[in-house]
């Protein structure tokens, strides 16, 4: 397989009240699908269901995510979801702190298949 990286798109989200890491990921992870229209299969000739797609989330909790409902928020494309330690977690004084996630979502073709 020529499994070929053809672009990272970066995302930020965040959980303000509720100190729910699942959610600032998903927050991150709309972020940067929206900041592009991902049609990059298109302009190899392939279905934009040949995206592969690897997704890293930092979080400070890591284990707080849940990687299915990462999983099921992209429209298409076969995503790949790594949680890591990163992100922010922003104390506040009376409450649970603020929750601050990282994504960088790379885009690659196999290129073999495509051409």
């Amino acid at each position: 397989m020529a499994e070929t990286r053809l672009l990272t798109e970066l995302g930020l989200g965040t959980s303000l009240r509720r100190q729910d890491y699942t959610e600032a990921a998903l927050r991150g992870v709309r972020d940067a699908l929206w900041r592009n229209s991902i049609n990059l299969a298109e302009l190899f000739g392939a279905p934009r269901e040949a995206m592969i797609l690897d997704v890293e989330i930092g979080v400070a909790n890591p284990e707080a995510v849940d990687i299915e409902r990462i999983t099921a928020a992209f429209p298409y494309g076969r995503p790949r979801v790594r949680v890591v330690r990163g992100g922010l977690d922003v104390p506040r004084p009376d409450a649970a702190p603020n929750v601050i996630a990282n994504v960088a979502i790379s885009v690659s073709l196999d290129l073999e298949r495509t051409t």
